[in-house]
């Protein structure tokens, strides 16, 4: 009877667990949804400051790829570097569809939803083939791998030329004289100086909207047979290959959401500069070292969390600049240590505790029920 009635009570905590999972989800879009409205609200009172308003779109973006890297090391549990890659692939190549259909696609709304699905489509395929050589290997191995080809994606796009003209399209790897272009020709891509004069359709809606569309593709697909399936391989690599799960195709698949997603963003990216150029400080090792850090401060495998730190971390620099003339001279100083405060809280056995007795059953599952004498 005492079997019985653990079992009983486990399945009704289980299915509590259920419907906890699904209350947050969509807590998760109401939130949204209502940072949106609230958003909007105070800057047609006139109570967000200009300096403010100019961050909006990049907490956006740094939120999204903080989530889509969350897939990758919290939910697929392999440690990547290169996402930062994955960005500038998706920047480029977003802001170069721009670029060449500029004139063919006059409405900018349509001309942007169509330059974020080709990013995305690049983004997820330099994430498959990439992927393919590089999931192989674990661990430190593969972060190193991962930091090379992100490395390697970026100073790729600083030799490439590409030009238009009434002929088509020429590409180059030696400059852009080499292209050889007609006296209408315009040069698109130019190697190091990057690209120019994208329109800046980038809006504070969209990015709301595509962070949207991000958590709910995550959460959905981590609540899916192959989100499971990515868990459980995560989990126990061996015990998942002998009950027939395909680890190469699910590995890939998560991979390339994550890359698909760092695309998407890099496209927000790129619509938001006049200028885009593929340097260090933008889509280089630092980047991608951001990104993991909005993701361990937040939570591996907590989309939420890591969301949340993006957005407290982004936000923390310029809220210190205004808080008093030594803090602001002083600021990285404070940044460093808030991080190293929110590491250690994040990490305390107390905390660990809190989160272990109130949102998961790992304490309560560990129990065995007592037999009678």
């Amino acid at each position: 009877m005492d079997e019985l009635a653990y079992a009983t009570e486990k399945e009704g905590m289980m299915k509590k667990l259920r419907i906890n999972k699904i209350i947050r989800n969509y807590t998760t879009y109401a939130v949204i949804l209502a940072v949106y409205v609230i958003v909007n609200w105070m800057i047609q009172r006139g109570s967000i400051s200009s300096l403010f308003q100019g961050l909006l779109i990049p907490l956006c973006i740094y939120a999204v790829l903080a989530a889509s890297l969350n897939l990758t090391v919290g939910i697929l549990g392999e440690l990547s570097l290169g996402h930062a890659g994955f960005m500038c692939v998706g920047a480029f190549s977003g802001a170069f569809f721009t670029q060449v259909t500029q004139q063919i696609f006059t409405n900018g709304y349509l001309r942007f939803f169509l330059a974020i699905l080709f990013g995305v489509f690049f983004a997820g395929v330099a994430g498959l083939l990439i992927g393919i050589p590089v999931l192989r290997l674990r661990g430190d191995y593969l972060a190193i791998v991962t930091l090379a080809f992100g490395e390697i994606i970026k100073n790729l796009v600083n030799v490439l030329y590409i030009g238009k003209d009434s002929r088509g399209l020429h590409i180059s790897l030696k400059s852009s004289i080499d292209l050889g272009l007609e006296a209408d020709g315009k040069v698109i891509i130019n190697g190091a100086m990057g690209i120019t004069g994208t329109p800046k359709d980038s809006t504070f809606f969209i990015s709301i909207l595509l962070l949207f569309v991000t958590v709910l593709v995550i959460q959905n697909f981590i609540h899916s047979r192959a989100g499971r399936a990515v868990m459980a391989i995560r989990d126990n690599r061996i015990a998942a290959e002998s009950i027939g799960l395909n680890i190469t195709k699910y590995k890939l698949l998560a991979f390339s959401i994550s890359a698909a997603f760092a695309g998407a963003a890099g496209v927000l990216y790129a619509h938001n500069l006049a200028t885009l150029t593929a340097t260090g400080k933008n889509f280089g090792y630092n980047m991608s070292i951001m990104i993991l850090v909005f993701v361990v401060l937040g939570g591996i495998g907590n989309i939420q969390g890591s969301m949340i730190a993006a957005i407290i971390l982004t936000l923390l620099p310029e809220l210190l600049r205004n808080v008093s003339p030594f803090v602001s001279e002083n600021r990285m100083l404070f940044y460093a240590l808030v991080l190293i405060f929110m590491m250690l809280f994040g990490q305390s056995p107390k905390a660990i505790q809190f989160r272990k007795k109130y949102f998961t059953l790992s304490t309560y599952l560990k129990e065995k029920p007592k037999k009678e004498v």
